[in-house]
């Protein structure tokens, strides 16, 4: 198994400074969740003008790498960020590679 994985991941990985860019992101989003959720939940019942103005700047001074919508997901073996089945984690090339060979229990090549 050792030697398949390396002649899956031959040519086909990420560069490594997307993927630690990525992690960073994944811990910057960690730190400063329970700070942006507050502050958005303020920013929505905030009544007045003014008051959402207020809240709308500090959400804005949080760092843009904050925001969940940043992150992408990425292939835990290639670490490839387009292409990638949520289910199993794996973009569209390991999956089919790895599902021709049997690795994937209950994957099944599907005829009509």
């Amino acid at each position: 198994m050792v030697c398949l994985k390396r002649k899956i991941i031959a040519g086909r990985m990420a560069k490594k400074s997307m993927i630690e860019r990525e992690k960073k992101r994944e811990r910057i989003v960690a730190k400063y969740s329970d700070k942006r959720q507050a502050l958005v939940e303020q920013f929505e019942s905030a009544t007045t003008q003014r008051e959402k103005l207020e809240l709308h700047r500090q959400i804005q001074q949080l760092p843009r790498n904050s925001s969940r919508t940043r992150l992408r997901n990425r292939c835990w073996v290639t670490g490839r960020s387009r292409g990638v089945y949520s289910d199993f984690g794996l973009s569209r090339n390991v999956f089919r590679e790895w599902a021709h060979q049997g690795l994937l229990p209950g994957v099944v090549k599907s005829s009509w």
